[in-house]
């Protein structure tokens, strides 16, 4: 494991950039400027899936870059899993962050800190995105079920109901309608 590059032996390995992220900040005015001026990679993701079947487990491990759409912290796609009551263990080896996460129909929204030797338990049927608020990498390792599988389209079509932005020079969660951005671009 190369928790510098984000790799890890006999991994497939997943690139965003800002390009992939259409739709996931909430500031489309300062994505679409800050798209239009470059495409930075946001997150990759190394999987490794040994086995499948039940008992198996699969891993990952992710790096989520530092930066801001506007003051939107970077963050990833988010997903429910596709077998909803598979749960997630996320383990931070480095950065600071949070796993936003919440309940599938959306009533219920919580923010939960993710740093190095931090463990953050996902719950079934519990949607989740990971935010960068630090200076560095975020660099997690994910842990679930083998068929668990990603559900990203439900997230695409109604997306998390909060955001968390960066207010007075910290994090702040908001509910997304509230939301009024202020500063476009990326920082």
């Amino acid at each position: 494991m190369d928790l510098e590059r984000g790799t890890l032996e006999n991994a497939t390995v997943t690139r965003r950039y800002l390009s992939d992220l259409r739709g996931a900040f909430a500031d489309e005015r300062a994505y679409a400027q800050a798209l239009a001026r470059d495409n930075p990679l946001i997150y990759t993701v190394a999987s490794v899936e040994p086995a499948t079947g039940e008992g198996q487990l699969h891993y990952a491990l992710a790096v989520l870059m530092p930066g801001k759409v506007g003051a939107e912290y970077f963050l990833t796609k988010g997903h429910l899993h596709a077998w909803r009551p598979a749960a997630e263990v996320y383990v931070g080896l480095r950065g600071q962050g949070f796993l936003l996460l919440e309940e599938e129909r959306g009533e219920t929204s919580r923010l939960v800190p993710l740093s190095a030797h931090g463990v953050v338990y996902v719950p079934g049927r519990t949607a989740h995105r990971t935010i960068n608020v630090g200076a560095e990498k975020l660099v997690y390792l994910g842990i679930y079920p083998a068929g668990a599988g990603h559900d990203y389209g439900a997230i695409a079509e109604r997306n998390f109901r909060q955001v968390v932005v960066e207010q007075a020079g910290r994090a702040v969660l908001l509910d997304r309608a509230a939301f009024r951005p202020s500063t476009p671009g990326v920082s």
